[in-house]
């Protein structure tokens, strides 16, 4: 059928399939440079499981930033979180919850990252249950910040669920941890979290003075949400990007339970890193506390610049991977497949012509597919890199002439087919978004846009300038100034991705 190959179909005889780019093992790329962070200041919120280290960092953050259920350990991983408290911003880092005399292996996980966070911070928040009192667990918890656990940063207990100011003596108890007044909180109500904020404010004054933060974040930075199915190696890739042990790296599907930023610089610009929890059908995780796991990764997509969808070689590009990348690209980022984990030697070239074939098959935007391993560090820094041309390319805002250019070339190539005795007749272009880019097409009557010519367009456009895995909006306008039609290109209206 004419004009299959351009609505990302199977490839027609005689014409490759979308790029795949195989990088192997002879070719060698320059060390990225190393990562460093924005400087703010920084305060660790830590505790005992289940004590309302989260709710109360939404609290004070002023937002729905941590994952809060019930259930206890829902936080694994440490998130920081950007507050501003009286024009001082800082950063709150939420942990998982410590149990000291727990000896498994992810809990281990957990107090390692909860210790590297206190190590890191500027200033420690020990949140303690005070409708459940003191626990053995606060005093060993407190018994290494008093040690100087970490870097020796201060610490502040703050007393948690005093849902009533009548209840605020029975915190006195909690002076017995030897680290000072408790401040009575309820993360819930909202009750002292002012009085805890201006602590932590104080403190944040002596030990990191205003004025030794560096750059503001939010100006020019990437966002690259790293996201696919449960157990693909994502935190994994995260770590190696990073160079440490960032996030848990378990062989526990689901290990990951929230998005987790971190700030780097690649190639001196600022860049911001998302781990995210893996992504199932929400039948599968409806009720569950994975569900808001999974709201945390679909939101971290609709963020993004970039998704770098992860897949396991071992499997090849399944139909999930194929679900997770449309999920990006439905919310206007652009994408890359990453085949994670091909130094396990499972898999070969004809893995690759496969996974070219299916991605061709499926997604119109026809995302380039790179192999990498994030255990022996194969290709991870062109990962990085990729992302951010990707990025660069996203941004960029192609020139008038060259896209009438670009328009009279495409029809001197294909003319529109003829509908109803007549034939379209496309007059002028011009782009007038970025992120996603967005282009106006003036053209002699809507009505004569067929489907088919609609998506030779897109993908032309798309060949022409590089804009694999970019998704596009055409909006076709009638000369004389009608009504905007949404383009056959958009992601969000055109169906068969």
């Amino acid at each position: 059928m004419p004009g299959a190959e351009d609505r990302g179909a199977s490839p027609g005889p005689g014409e490759p399939p979308a790029e795949i780019v195989s990088l192997g093992q002879e070719e060698r790329f320059a060390e990225l440079p190393p990562a460093s962070r924005n400087r703010l200041p920084k305060v660790a919120i830590v505790g005992y499981p289940n004590v309302g280290k989260s709710t109360l960092i939404n609290r004070l953050a002023g937002g729905r930033e941590a994952v809060v259920h019930e259930q206890a350990g829902v936080t694994r991983d440490r998130k920081e979180i950007e507050a501003d408290w009286n024009g001082r911003p800082f950063l709150l880092v939420d942990t998982g919850g410590v149990d000291l005399a727990d000896e498994g292996d992810l809990a281990r996980a957990v107090q390692r990252q909860a210790r590297q966070a206190i190590a890191d911070s500027d200033l420690v928040v020990l949140v303690v249950d005070a409708r459940g009192g003191l626990r053995p667990g606060d005093g060993e918890l407190a018994d290494e910040l008093r040690r100087g656990s970490g870097n020796g940063a201060p610490t502040i207990v703050a007393a948690n669920k005093v849902d009533d100011v009548r209840a605020a003596p029975m915190t006195a108890e909690f002076y017995a941890l030897g680290l000072g007044e408790p401040t009575p909180v309820s993360a819930t109500q909202g009750l002292g979290t002012g009085d805890l904020l201006d602590r932590m404010v104080e403190r944040l004054a002596e030990v990191a003075p205003e004025g030794e933060e560096g750059p503001s974040p939010g100006e020019g930075e990437v966002r690259l949400a790293v996201i696919g199915r449960p157990n693909v190696g994502k935190s994994s890739l995260v770590n190696a990007f990073l160079g440490a042990d960032r996030v848990i790296v378990s062989d526990l599907a689901g290990t990951t339970r929230d998005s987790i930023d971190t700030r780097l610089e690649v190639e001196g610009r600022p860049f911001i890193l998302v781990d995210t929890a893996g992504l199932r059908r929400r039948t599968k995780v409806a009720g569950s506390v994975d569900y808001y796991a999974q709201l945390r990764s679909e939101r971290a997509a609709e963020r993004a610049d970039v998704a770098l969808v992860v897949c396991d070689a071992t499997d090849g590009v399944t139909s999930e991977d194929l679900r997770v990348a449309e999920l990006a690209m439905r919310s206007g980022c652009a994408t890359v497949i990453a085949l994670n984990k091909w130094d396990l030697g499972v898999a070969g070239e004809d893995d690759l012509l496969d996974a070219k074939a299916r991605t061709a098959a499926r997604l119109r935007l026809r995302p380039r597919v790179l192999t990498a391993s994030a255990k022996a560090g194969r290709n991870v820094p062109r990962l990085l890199l990729e992302t951010l041309a990707l990025a660069d390319r996203a941004a960029e805002r192609l020139p008038t002439p060259e896209l009438n250019r670009f328009l009279s070339d495409i029809q001197a190539i294909r003319q529109p087919p003829a509908v109803r005795g007549r034939r379209l007749n496309m007059l002028y272009m011009a782009q007038y978004e970025v992120r996603p880019p967005r282009f106006a097409i003036q053209v002699s009557d809507r009505s004569l846009i067929t489907r088919d010519y609609a998506y030779f367009l897109e993908n032309r456009l798309r060949e022409r300038y590089r804009l694999e895995g970019i998704p596009l909006v055409i909006d076709f306008r009638e000369r004389g100034g009608g009504e905007r039609r949404p383009g056959r290109g958009s992601p969000r209206s055109a169906p068969g991705r």
